[in-house]
């Protein structure tokens, strides 16, 4: 059998690429923060994205990428870990991977175990919530900060003076240091003075570094901390947009027919500073897109510096590139700004791009479903890794063949919110989200995808869709047994 599975991964190798069987291939993965699919290569006439699109056209498109749960470390350890959160059981920031399973064996630890110089830079687990095991070398951070040295300066003396008052600062809402920090702000300044660029110079430096042995396979782990909110970049990123000719979102309305602890989202982008309470005006919804967007052309700048420096020292032949955000965002729609936190196709949905040297796929999009868990199988697929019998995804080899195959029937997404743990089962015609509770009835929710892409009309009251919710309960039902939906409490910071 194995002998049969090797097989079958060279005939992949060498029908699709055009490297050779016997050649390791690294791995640069590259991770944004909060950054959802809205750049040109994915449809977008309005961002700014020239060298995320030009990665593009070298790699293969994913448009209906799902990640795990729309919450950063939840998110980032399902996809680290290949497991989804009813296995690994984090539904929230906070607790390591390790704090729940100890013996995990983690894809970039895997790759370490087979020989790979295993590295992250910048925020690729969470920052403060780490996993030594993964990497041959501690994690690294920049030291650069992430805003302006004026708003630096105000955090300071915000913590100084509640020092000499013998006021403590809270970690998170109204009064924290976020409320010192200005929920955007147009920094005149190079790239390399905050933090994602110096992230890139730190992780272009290793590029070369790897280059003078290429004897040493690699994987090295590589992210911005951007567009996470405050959107904070250089002057000149903020200058390719006009706020005035910034389009706003068309439905600023709670999803309809929805059960209202569900259609909520977070609020943590309340407690920046000089962000107005109730009702945002109009002009300053358009200053946000204006930092949002800006945010998210600095860190393709930075993409745009990594694929050079991959070509400039070669590694462009033998390395796959990785290209993953987090989760998806709101800037808007349903009345949410600057947030994720919940089970609709706004949160859940992220961009996802992969590119194999060669491959003969590159430049195309594929429409068939993908989560987050299927980047581990697929990455030790690709490399030559004997199989992890750990992980829960599924190789998307298949579909980087063939952009029409399809490997998944649904993707699946969960999240708590007032004790119920909701969820969500996203095939090609709907969402399904089925939220439970301890002693309490199971409440569903159901969207036509196709026809309601951004779930503003909720189903699931209509006697017409019955049979429907009844089908996809039973196939949900059958994939995550209701024994396993598990709340440990709400996420809704960051």
């Amino acid at each position: 059998m194995m002998f049969l599975q090797r097989l079958t991964l060279c005939l992949f190798v060498l029908l699709t690429t055009n490297v050779s069987a016997s050649e390791k291939l690294n791995v640069l993965f590259i991770a944004s923060d909060d950054m959802r699919p809205q750049l040109g290569c994915y449809g977008d006439t309005t961002v700014k994205s020239p060298n995320l699109d030009a990665l593009a056209k070298r790699s293969l498109l994913f448009n209906h990428s799902y990640v795990q749960q729309a919450l950063c470390s939840p998110s980032r350890i399902a996809m680290l870990s290949g497991c989804y959160p009813a296995t690994t059981g984090i539904f929230e920031i906070g607790p390591a991977l390790r704090s729940t399973m100890p013996d995990i064996s983690t894809m970039p630890q895997y790759f370490k175990d087979h020989g790979y110089h295993t590295r992250s830079l910048g925020k690729i687990y969470h920052v403060g919530i780490d996993d030594d095991a993964s990497w041959t070398i501690p994690a690294w951070h920049s030291k650069q900060p992430r805003v302006s040295e004026g708003t630096k300066q105000a955090v300071a003396r915000m913590m100084k003076d509640a020092e000499a008052k013998g006021i403590e600062i809270p970690k998170r809402g109204i009064g924290s240091r976020n409320s010192a920090i200005p929920a955007f702000e147009s920094v005149n300044c190079n790239d390399d003075d905050l933090l994602d660029g110096d992230t890139a110079k730190n992780a272009i430096a290793q590029l070369r570094e790897h280059s003078k042995n290429p004897a040493q396979p690699f994987f090295l782990a590589v992210g911005f901390a951007n567009p996470h909110v405050p959107w904070i970049a250089p002057k000149k990123y903020f200058d390719l947009y006009d706020p005035a000719k910034l389009p706003l979102a068309e439905n600023e309305f709670l999803p309809q027919n929805a059960p209202d602890f569900a259609a909520t989202s977070g609020t943590d982008f309340r407690w920046y500073n000089g962000v107005p309470q109730g009702d945002l005006p109009e002009s300053y919804k358009r200053q946000c897109l204006q930092g949002y967007f800006a945010a998210i052309s600095y860190i393709d700048a930075q993409v745009g510096r990594l694929m050079q420096a991959l070509n400039e020292t070669g590694l462009d032949k033998n390395t796959i590139v990785v290209f993953w955000t987090d989760h998806g965002y709101y800037m808007g729609e349903h009345t949410w700004w600057g947030a994720k936190h919940n089970n609709y196709e706004g949160a859940t949905r992220n961009a996802l791009m992969l590119a194999i040297p060669g491959m003969k796929t590159a430049g195309q999009k594929t429409q068939s479903l993908v989560q987050s868990v299927d980047l581990a199988p697929t990455l030790v697929d690709l490399c030559g890794l004997p199989a992890h019998h750990g992980f829960e995804g599924k190789s998307l080899t298949p579909i980087l063949a063939d952009p029409q195959a399809n490997v998944n029937e649904a993707a699946y997404s969960w999240y708590p919110k007032s004790g119920y743990l909701g969820v969500a089962m996203r095939t090609q015609q709907w969402l399904y989200v089925e939220w439970t509770k301890p002693g309490e009835k199971t409440v569903s929710e159901l969207y036509d995808a196709v026809r309601d892409p951004q779930n503003d009309f909720n189903l699931a009251g209509k006697p017409e869709h019955s049979q429907t919710i009844a089908a996809l309960s039973k196939q949900l039902r059958k994939k995550f047994p209701v024994q396993g939906f598990k709340p440990t409490g709400d996420s809704t910071i960051r």
